[in-house]
């Protein structure tokens, strides 16, 4: 999620302390050589010291705390429990509840301990799976394999971890030979419907079919066999190729994270290399597919598509897809199962113009092969759009607002409080008569520009409070009293809306000035986090760079008292979406922080909208009535059941068949993306004059308009724009005063 980060002034005090107390204990650090303990020492102590003087709600670092790192530390390295054995585990627990003296007494024996077996296992797994795929796997004996990890045991001993080993590589090898059968049978049976994309061939989408393809020869179930063994031995080569790769600062960062993260799971330790990726982060552009990533036990999962990026072009990728193998171009895929998420998108990442493929496990649990060729990943998608749609006689505008962005070093460049203002007015010079505000997937941004848009729709009053440990609750208000819309309007959130987004939803909500529409609750991320450069507090030193820390600051609360954090904003209108019955959401994470609610401020509820009441109690009938909606939900349900599937059997024949159960029903819910809701969709004028002379533009606003003419909630979102309008022709007004133009379109 995007940290809010436009209170970094008024936390400068709160940081200035820290400093003038770093200072008494940082002015004669002892200089010390690259890759010294004595610098992870010094990080180990720094980094505690800090995040307990700057976090909003530090925890004591006792036995408790001690438990819950040593508890995260040791998923965070063994996620899958494939390398270490139970006696390790026996060894390592006498420092359950030592880690917090660990740390005050800058002692690294827990870490040298856990570090040093990790690098020993590891060293002998490499025998493991060489041995297991050197013959074939006997795919018609009946036993099974369970991925639940985290409730999985560890080994006994070293013949039973070889044993898990072998059941994980046979599952995946499995998984791949059905794939490659299953090719094998369409083509002789003259299949060509979605074609589907072998584990060693390269597709690119302009070129030919293979003319030869049709005159191949069958390869045999033995070679077939073969084969998938083949690629299974060079992946792991490959994994840990890479993994040898990695130094012990790599795992030391990974230790001190486990500490940060305790406090809450936006608190987290940058080393030099991920201070540099925040960095790059922040300024929108950089070459790859355009996908966020997060991590989920041993898995990579995709949690976000950036629009216009290469990923969101090809319309195959998306959230809550789990990506198990990355290639590059023609070469062999590489295994990702298990490798920290910083080497996932190392692989993922690069120049572009050149190919990735990922091997993902899509929601419904089937498997496919995606090709994306790597481009630079725009920053003009970030920016707020807007399209003119009319239903039944009338004008209604959308405005589909991706982050909330800015500039903190330029005051005169873009940020989305001005944008927004300036869409609004090329609406209404169009006479739209209603407005749909879109940040479902806006994972948040600036908080001064949510409180300048929130501002837009109100004449005065305050937008959110913010809280600061230790201090009364500090209002922000509309920075003026001028309204730029006043007219019917509704806010779409989803799961994904966080931060800005959620305050956004539950100003205008607590105003009654909108209604709100779209999953059950957004995401539930009410804290505000800054970035602090830790080289800052050490002087005379040669330890090198220590990198930073993202650590929490501050908390949100709604106007109307309650925090936005865990629970988020719940809809008016509650509509079911693929991720109804999914873990999804702050209230999920690890070291969540808790809701509480403060004093309400003082605020005055919109009268202007007279048919509230009914466009919500309208909406919600014909949401519950809908056979789309119904399918939907249907749909999350059946996806909420398959989560907690995690037996496979490693029988051929039943397995085929568990898959070919998921593709039946894969398929009876693929009429979901089949729907048209019968309007029609375009761009402003002065969007249409740019695209006369850029087809790129051109070609993201068209293929923006077919998913909104394929989207049922916006759909329903314009039905309730039309039950707000008093009796069907009254047209929103705006009260600027002359002084307060707006900036020229």
């Amino acid at each position: 999620m995007n940290a809010i980060m436009n209170f970094m002034k008024r936390n400068y005090k709160v940081l200035l302390v820290v400093a003038a107390l770093s200072v008494a204990l940082w002015s004669f650090i002892p200089r010390t050589d690259k890759n010294d303990p004595e610098k992870d020492k010094l990080l180990l102590e720094l980094l505690s010291f800090v995040i307990n003087k700057g976090h909003y709600a530090p925890k004591d670092i006792d036995d408790n705390f001690s438990k819950g790192v040593y508890k995260d530390y040791l998923n965070a390295l063994d996620p899958s429990k494939r390398f270490f054995l139970q006696s390790d585990i026996d060894e390592f627990s006498k420092y359950e509840t030592l880690i917090d003296d660990q740390i005050r007494n800058k002692e690294l024996t827990f870490f040298d301990l856990t570090y040093n077996r990790l690098m020993q296992r590891m060293e002998e797994s490499k025998s493991y799976y060489k041995g297991i795929l050197e013959k074939p796997f006997d795919y018609n004996v009946d036993e099974s394999f369970n991925i639940d990890y985290e409730k999985m045991p560890y080994a006994k001993n070293t013949a039973e971890l070889k044993e898990k080993w072998r059941k994980q590589i046979k599952l995946s090898t499995l998984s791949s030979l059905t794939e490659r059968l299953k090719l094998q049978e369409d083509k002789a049976n003259g299949i060509k419907e979605e074609p589907a994309v072998d584990e060693d061939e390269t597709v690119d989408p302009i070129a030919k079919p293979k003319e030869t393809a049709k005159d191949e020869a069958p390869k045999s179930f033995d070679q077939l066999e073969k084969e998938t063994r083949e690629n299974s031995l060079k992946s792991l080569n490959e994994y840990f190729g890479f993994v040898k790769d990695l130094t012990r600062d790599d795992y030391f960062s990974v230790f001190v994270n486990t500490i940060a993260e305790s406090f809450d799971p936006h608190t987290s330790y940058l080393a030099p290399e991920d201070k540099d990726k925040f960095d790059v982060s922040i300024s929108g552009k950089f070459d790859g597919i355009g996908a966020r990533l997060q991590k989920k036990n041993d898995f990579t999962e995709i949690t976000e598509l950036i629009s216009g990026g290469p990923a969101w072009r090809g319309k195959q990728l998306e959230a809550g897809d789990i990506i198990l193998k990355v290639g590059q171009g023609k070469e062999e895929p590489v295994d990702v199962v298990g490798m920290r998420i910083d080497d996932v998108v190392k692989k993922i990442k690069g120049p572009k113009g050149t190919e990735v493929r990922l091997t993902v496990k899509k929601v419904d649990g089937s498997m496919k092969v995606i090709s994306i060729i790597r481009d630079v990943v725009e920053i003009e998608e970030t920016y707020a759009k807007s399209s003119v749609v009319r239903k039944d006689g009338k004008l209604y505008g959308i405005i589909y607002l991706p982050k909330f962005y800015i500039d903190f070093e330029n005051k005169d460049s873009r940020d989305a409080g001005k944008d927004i203002a300036i869409e609004i007015d090329r609406l209404k010079k169009q006479g739209v008569e209603g407005l749909v505000f879109d940040v479902r997937d806006n994972g948040g941004g600036s908080l001064r520009t949510v409180v300048d848009i929130a501002g837009l729709f109100i004449d005065q009053g305050p937008i959110v409070q913010v809280k600061s440990t230790g201090k009364a609750a500090e209002p922000l208000p509309d920075p003026d009293n001028k309204i730029q819309w006043d007219g019917p309007l509704v806010v779409m959130i989803n799961n994904f809306s966080a931060s800005a987004s959620e305050i956004l939803a539950a100003a205008i909500q607590d105003y009654k000035r909108g209604v709100i529409i779209g999953s059950k609750q957004s995401y539930g991320k009410g804290t505000v986090q800054n970035v602090i450069d830790l080289n800052q507090f050490v002087r005379n030193s040669a330890s090198g760079d220590l990198g930073a820390l993202k650590t929490t600051t501050q908390k949100f609360y709604r106007i109307s008292g309650g925090s936005t954090q865990l629970k988020g904003v719940s809809s008016d209108v509650e509509m079911p979406d693929r991720y109804s019955y999914l873990d999804i959401g702050e209230r999920d994470s690890e070291h969540a922080m808790p809701w509480d609610k403060i004093e309400p401020a003082k605020y005055n509820v919109w009268d202007r909208q007279p048919n509230f009441d009914k466009a919500v109690a309208n909406s919600k009938k014909r949401v519950t009535q809908s056979p789309q909606f119904k399918l939907i939900d249907e749909n999350a349900k059946w996806l909420g059941k398959r989560k907690d599937e995690n037996e496979y059997s490693l029988n051929i024949d039943k397995f085929r068949k568990e898959q070919e159960s998921i593709t039946a029903q894969t398929k009876k819910y693929k009429v979901i993306n089949e729907y048209k809701n019968n309007l029609e969709f375009s761009s402003l004028p002065y969007e249409l004059a740019m695209m006369e002379k850029d087809p790129v533009l051109k070609e993201k606003r068209k293929r923006w308009h077919e998913s909104l003419e394929k989207d049922a909630y916006i759909e329903e979102a314009l039905n309730i724009l039309a039950d707000l309008q008093p009796d069907g022709s009254v047209k929103p007004t705006v009260n600027l005063k002359k002084k307060e133009k707006l900036v020229k379109s």
